[in-house]
């Protein structure tokens, strides 16, 4: 059981890495769009609830794991 646990917690923590990933790609492609400064803070806002819910997801992911090598 807490194997099954600790891989499902490797899972959720690279689907937040993955997520962490895109927002870089994404904000990388709006600095390099040329956008205004305040069309770039823009797109910087509007990435930045994916990337805390992306964040959000490594940390539960990794408290997964080690809760269930802890308890294993």
């Amino acid at each position: 059981m807490f194997e099954i646990m600790i891989w499902l917690g490797a899972a959720v923590s690279v689907m937040g890495l993955a997520g962490l990933v895109w927002c870089i790609i994404q904000v990388s492609r709006a600095r390099k769009a040329g956008l205004s400064e305040d069309e770039l803070r823009a797109a910087v806002q509007a990435v930045l609830p994916l990337n805390m819910g992306a964040l959000f997801l490594s940390v539960v992911g990794l408290m997964l794991v080690v809760i269930g090598v802890m308890l294993g």
